[in-house]
């Protein structure tokens, strides 16, 4: 199950990164990641995954369950990279909303939208996963890329997806999971622990945000965990697909 301690519970606790914070901090903790990363925010997937993050993001969205007229809500949307390639799948007719908690990550999306004269058929709206401001039944297709092991309570999120989503809907976890092949796990937290802050704080003057990310890639629920949780959500054929080892794994299930 999650790692998510009940929120009636003054003393309810859970992770950010390696730390236990209070579970009403971790939300405003992230936010504060991401509004330092934003601008940053494709340098910073570049040096998290080595560049591999756009063939995954491509394979994913290639991959979904949608067509053209389509309702799509994409969340965690950050700079727009998974709705653009959406709006290629959904067509003229069909529309996407961009949702993030964080405003300043929305803004970022938003403008490169514009700039690249990219503006039907896209709405932008601020909003937690947890608590969805939309009607039962209002999406083809749910998707969330490189987001949910930063929501506080990522049961609550998977709910809300499943709630939101039309019968025979699916939903499409794509985010970084656990490392299949032993051999290759030293190498990767050598990458993560090591690298990856030093990285940021050279191209972005920011090691503290790389590190709270590569570790809170580590406190996600794996592969089989994840599946199980989305199953629990109420989601019919969960299953899962890893992609380089598992470095990365893209989680489906659909609404019966």
């Amino acid at each position: 199950m999650s790692d998510q301690t009940p929120r009636n519970d003054h003393h309810a606790t859970t992770h950010f990164g390696f730390r236990d914070v209070p579970t009403g901090d971790k939300q405003k903790l992230v936010g504060q990641v991401f509004s330092s990363v934003a601008g940053s925010y494709d340098l910073m997937n570049d040096l998290m995954s080595l560049g591999i993050h756009r063939v995954w993001k491509r394979y994913f969205v290639a991959t979904a369950q949608v067509r053209r007229g389509d309702r799509v809500l994409d969340l965690a949307g950050g700079t727009g990279d998974i709705a653009l390639l959406l709006k290629d799948r959904v067509g003229d007719t069909g529309s996407i909303v961009l949702g993030d908690i964080n405003g300043d990550m929305l803004r970022v999306g938003r403008d490169r939208m514009v700039d690249r004269g990219k503006v039907a058929g896209f709405e932008y709206v601020q909003m937690n996963a947890e608590a969805l401001p939309f009607p039962d039944a209002s999406f083809d297709l749910v998707t969330i890329a490189f987001g949910l092991r930063n929501v506080t309570d990522k049961d609550a999120a998977l709910r809300e997806m499943h709630r939101v989503l039309k019968v025979g809907g699916q939903a499409r976890v794509l985010e970084f999971s656990e490392v299949t092949q032993d051999w290759f796990k030293p190498i990767y937290d050598f990458h993560s622990f090591k690298v990856l802050p030093r990285l940021g704080k050279l191209f972005a003057g920011d090691a503290y945000s790389y590190q709270y990310l590569a570790e809170s890639i580590r406190k996600h629920p794996p592969q089989d965990e994840l599946k199980a949780m989305m199953g629990a959500a109420g989601f019919a054929r969960a299953g899962y697909r890893n992609l380089s080892g598992g470095i990365v794994a893209i989680h489906t299930g659909y609404k019966a």
